[in-house]
């Protein structure tokens, strides 16, 4: 027949207590409550157990064979209930959790690691998952939510999201070190009229402000290549094939091709943002990680 005892965890601490300090007087002292109160807990205990835990002596208090026993269970019965609610404590205040960013490749590389180490020697136990991809895709992950923020290039308002500027770059002109342009200062982008371009394909976050910069410099290119990967673009401008114009957060990520990087005028900005569903309920852990990229922008 199964039995049932109801057991609390007062109950718990009140016979451990007893076991370790073996005085009624002193575990009462340490649990902060009062001898008849405690006496009255561990009667409670041995009433619904159906045993006799303590023998009580004029000097001590002793355990009993089956107080032996079920002190044992209750020592882990406590340490896993403890460490239970530590592990809860810390995912409400933000020590304990998950947070995934979706990102942009040149953020994922470039911006956001100097605030992934930061963060996790302040939140040890918080695990960060980075999902770097197009700025769709990684707009389509928050609308979804399959993460909890992400950091994108902005130009404009983005129904339904929070937005909040982090930081922008300009562009740069990337050439080979044999290219006339590279021994030039600054360039204007209309000096880049009827150059071969090596162009970020329509699905990149870079294609569309340069795009708006040669409009609005009124020129045209020479023949355009498209690649959408940073390494290609790169590889096909150190190859001789074109110039290329990249933003200066991507310019790490292209130091393989030993290109030489002059700035572009007028000075173009690709804003950055960090982005979330507005009004979606957040995790201690992620309020956590926004703060620390809200503190930081620049």
């Amino acid at each position: 027949m199964h039995m049932s005892i109801n057991l609390g965890i007062s109950h718990l601490r009140s016979i451990v207590a007893i076991a370790d300090y073996e005085s009624f007087t002193s575990a009462a002292h340490a649990l902060g409550v009062s001898q008849s109160s405690l006496s009255r807990s561990v009667a409670e205990a041995e009433r619904r157990l159906d045993v006799t835990l303590f023998e009580r002596t004029t000097r001590r208090v002793e355990l009993t064979t089956h107080g032996h026993e079920i002190i044992e269970h209750a020592r882990r019965m406590l340490h896993d209930f403890d460490d239970g609610l530590t592990q809860i404590e810390r995912f409400v205040t933000g020590d304990r959790g998950i947070v995934t960013v979706a990102c942009l490749p040149s953020l994922a590389a470039t911006f956001l690691p100097p605030y992934v180490v930061d963060f996790r020697e302040r939140h040890p136990h918080v695990r960060l998952q980075i999902r770097d991809g197009l700025r769709q895709e990684v707009l389509d992950a928050v609308y979804s939510g399959t993460v909890d923020l992400a950091l994108v290039t902005t130009s404009g308002i983005l129904p339904g999201l929070q937005q909040d500027v982090l930081t922008s770059d300009s562009f740069y002109c990337a050439v080979p070190p044999t290219h006339p342009f590279a021994e030039r200062p600054v360039l204007q982008w209309s000096d880049l009229a009827g150059q071969p371009f090596i162009a970020f394909g329509p699905e990149s976050s870079i294609a569309a402000p340069v795009r708006r910069a040669v409009e609005d410099a009124r020129i045209e290119l020479g023949p355009v290549m498209q690649a959408q990967n940073i390494g290609a673009v790169a590889g096909l401008a150190a190859a001789g094939l074109g110039v290329t114009a990249v933003p200066a957060l991507v310019l790490p990520m292209i130091s393989f091709a030993g290109l030489v990087h002059i700035p572009l005028r007028p000075r173009v900005e690709r804003t950055i943002s960090l982005v979330q569903v507005a009004g979606r309920p957040q995790t201690a852990s992620t309020r956590g990680f926004v703060n620390a990229l809200l503190a930081g922008r620049s």
